[in-house]
């Protein structure tokens, strides 16, 4: 079973990635910010990571991102930005620290789920 962390300040937006991420191949957390999300993956690593950028708190999505993937331990995770900066430099800046993919808001999250699967599973089925 693959674990997912979910991390938006939006309860609604974690609740649709929840309902489209229903397949028990995935344990499924979440986190209102990315202070709570960095204290999660400290206790308990997770294989993925959809993650917004503009939460309250200390850390804002990116700083989150960098901070994983400059780290040896858990630089594997697989983080997928979902974010409503959607500017292309905004996506390119995402990638540049490390991000898998990156989704604009409003975005398909059937096309999440079936991207999560390919990328955590190997396969959409």
């Amino acid at each position: 079973m693959k674990k997912i962390l979910i991390v938006d300040d939006q309860p609604i937006i974690r609740k649709m990635i929840r309902l489209a991420l229903n397949d028990d191949r995935f344990e499924l957390e979440e986190a209102a910010n990315a202070d709570a999300a960095y204290e999660i993956i400290k206790r308990s690593p997770p294989d993925g990571m959809i993650l917004d950028v503009m939460m309250p708190g200390l850390l804002n999505g990116y700083q989150l991102c960098e901070r994983i993937k400059q780290d040896p331990i858990l630089s594997y995770i697989h983080v997928v930005i979902v974010s409503a900066c959607g500017q292309e430099s905004d996506q390119e800046f995402g990638l540049s620290l490390g991000a898998n993919s990156y989704f604009v808001k409003p975005f398909s999250p059937v096309a999440l789920a079936t991207y999560m699967k390919i990328s955590l599973l190997g396969s959409a089925l």
